[in-house]
């Protein structure tokens, strides 16, 4: 039986690998009888209004084509609608963190095999304010800097452009007040940084938060707090060197519902985008979302030789080089 696609992609993302790839993509869809449309998104929020619309015009599949902000917006403008068409994720963005937790394959042709095999999970949505996030929902300093970085940059340097960033912006890396409130924990301290995450998977580090399940019904909290940013680069090459983080600097939990505050101004990122300022509640949906996936568990996502390197060699480095030896916290 022939089904229908709705194809969505950002021709930007992943060093615009999807403009040189798309008849290929296509041609491969229609091979495995998928009949394939698409819509090439031109601004922040087309990807919303796009999934909205393939989803009224009851399109049998939904594939969002780029990286985490294209995956967001898709499932954002599927998110409220009565019947939801499955998603396909082809991951061609920098980080690619929900195709990590997925094992979806970074090669484009074995995650269109994954598709068309048509095994599905149902995951959980995240909602902080009335907005969507598939995979984590943060704030503080250090997580505006994936969407401060330009989309050129990111085009030429991959991975390294966050890098680049985030060292730029380190000696500003300060301290906010945070009070939160939820039926496990209640805090109100200064931290420097917070995650709510769906997924294990969070900015490329992939054992963050390793207990997280894309599928449980829960969101997993991880918060940090303040410290010295010697202190920083250390627990930040531990996260990279795929160890489990413990350390009393670090608090994580999980819950289904939360509410924080704070009486600074302090930045929201909602899968590596912007997500405005706090206050924020934010909820899990559970199963809200059915993507495709590979059952049998075999499907690796591949870190490149290029991010293994950012990931964990340049913490590395910083921490052997006392970079921040001096600064006193």
């Amino acid at each position: 039986m022939v089904k229908k696609a709705r194809l969505i992609y950002n021709p930007t993302s992943g060093r615009e690998e999807m403009r040189r790839r798309l008849p290929d993509i296509l041609q491969r869809l229609e091979g495995y009888g998928i009949e394939t449309s698409t819509h090439a998104t031109i601004g922040a929020g087309d990807a919303i209004l796009a999934a909205a619309e393939a989803a009224r015009r009851k399109f049998d599949i939904v594939i969002a084509a780029g990286g985490d902000g294209t995956l967001n917006e898709v499932v954002s403008g599927l998110a409220e609608a009565d019947e939801r068409p499955p998603l396909g994720i082809l991951p061609l963005g920098t980080t690619n963190d929900l195709a990590r937790a997925l094992r979806i394959p970074r090669a484009w042709d074995a995650a269109i095999d994954i598709i068309a095999r048509g095994e599905v999970m149902s995951m959980d949505v995240g909602r902080m304010n009335q907005r969507y996030f598939v995979n984590i929902a943060g704030g503080g300093s250090l997580t505006e800097l994936t969407y401060e970085v330009p989309s050129k940059m990111k085009t030429v340097l991959g991975q390294l452009a966050y890098y680049m960033k985030g060292f730029e912006k380190l000696p500003r890396f300060r301290p906010f007040r945070l009070r939160l409130h939820s039926r496990e924990m209640v805090l109100n301290e200064q931290m420097m940084l917070f995650f709510v995450a769906n997924s294990r998977s969070v900015g490329g580090f992939e054992k963050l938060l390793p207990d997280a399940k894309l599928d449980d019904g829960w969101m997993d909290v991880l918060l940090l707090r303040r410290c010295p940013i010697r202190d920083f680069i250390r627990l930040a090459t531990i996260a990279a060197r795929g160890e489990k983080i413990q350390d009393p600097l670090v608090v994580q939990f999980r819950t289904q519902h939360l509410i924080i505050e704070s009486p600074d101004y302090v930045q929201l990122n909602l899968d590596g985008e912007f997500g405005g300022t706090l206050p924020c509640e934010i909820e899990v949906l559970p199963q809200h979302q059915d993507v495709f996936i590979d059952p049998t568990g075999t499907s690796s996502y591949h870190r490149t030789q290029d991010e293994q390197e950012t990931s964990h060699v340049v913490f590395d480095k910083l921490e052997r080089a006392n970079w921040f030896g001096a600064e006193k916290g």
